[in-house]
């Protein structure tokens, strides 16, 4: 297994070595291929991404990836745009349960849902145009794209409750009456129940009531906003993992930025990190490993041996260590 490991900027530069201490602790056959990528290189270069990083990145099995600045600049190339289009990793999975010992905002300390995201077109097609005084941007919903993100959703469905939420704005935008559409005959033809929500209704209920929900499947903004909302139910966004997963390639990524206000701070939660790594290992099927990182984060929150986003008075490396002495 060759896996491709992109730090990034700011706090990924210390939250992705404390997930490799953790999964160097299992001595497992990966041959790890580091890549200077991002803002910091685009300052240096002017490419956060050269065709030769592609050309590296296409020669592993996946990637580890920690987190980039993304300056306001319309000349600077989104580089997770850019990997996620060459590669094709067009599922953006989010997985949502409490922790031990986290403090939470909503009522309910049972829910477990998980959120899959179309990752390739949507609003973020890349097809815009900047004028003086209008700007366009193209919204791509294709049957194509549609119909394999709502069989990812099916098949992760198939293996939870057998049901999905589909989430569209359908009474206003025609491409979403086809994303809902193309959804729905999939789940049909899968023997998956599906429901539907309106991404305005889904926004409020998911907060008050995420128990209600297991796996919700949606175009790439609405998943974008509704993950990074769904965070604040299991304490933060540093503690929520993600997963890109295409046909051939994956990665790896927790959905925090690179939060240059506490960079090099050595304060930054790890444990989003660590948990991109469990979602890692479960795609290479190391089930046994995967499991032994999930009891090692619940065992540690457990003894609050916590960042300060969490109220604890530890460090990126004091958190890695316990959990890394766990597993």
């Amino acid at each position: 297994m060759k896996l491709a490991v992109i730090q990034g900027d700011g706090i990924g530069r210390e939250v992705i070595p404390a997930a490799l201490s953790v999964l160097d602790a299992f001595g497992l056959e990966i041959e790890k291929v580091p890549l200077d990528i991002g803002y910091g290189k685009w300052e240096r270069t002017g490419s956060a991404l050269t065709d030769e990083d592609m050309d590296i990145i296409k020669e592993c099995d996946c990637v580890l990836f920690g987190a980039i600045t993304t300056p306001p600049d319309p000349n600077y190339k989104s580089v997770l745009m850019r990997l996620r289009k060459e590669l094709d990793l067009y599922a953006n999975i989010r997985p949502f349960s409490p922790l031990k010992k986290v403090k939470l905002p909503c009522n309910t300390k049972e829910f477990d849902f998980v959120v899959v995201r179309e990752n390739t077109e949507g609003m973020y097609s890349g097809i815009e145009e900047l004028h003086d005084d209008v700007a366009y941007t193209t919204r791509v919903i294709t049957r194509k794209g549609s119909e394999r993100i709502a069989k990812r959703a099916c098949i992760l469905a198939s293996k939870r409750k057998k049901q999905i939420t589909i989430v569209h704005k359908a009474n206003v935008l025609k491409s979403d009456s086809f994303f809902r559409n193309v959804c729905t005959g999939v789940a049909k033809r899968n023997g998956i129940s599906y429901s539907e929500m309106l991404v305005d209704a889904m926004a409020y209920d998911l907060i008050l009531n995420p128990q209600k929900y297991d796996v919700i499947v949606t175009t790439n903004l609405f998943g974008d906003i509704l993950s990074d909302e769904a965070a604040a139910l299991v304490g933060g966004i540093g503690l929520c993992p993600s997963a890109n997963i295409g046909d051939r390639y994956a990665l790896f990524e927790p959905i925090h930025g690179s939060a240059p206000d506490i960079a090099s701070k050595g304060i930054a939660n790890p444990i989003a990190a660590i948990l991109s790594v469990k979602m890692m290992l479960e795609w290479m099927g190391r089930t046994e490993e995967a499991l032994s990182i999930g009891r090692a984060v619940d065992s540690v929150l457990q003894q609050s041996i916590i960042t300060p986003d969490l109220g604890g008075s530890y460090s990126t490396k004091n958190v890695s260590d316990a959990i890394t002495g766990l597993v």
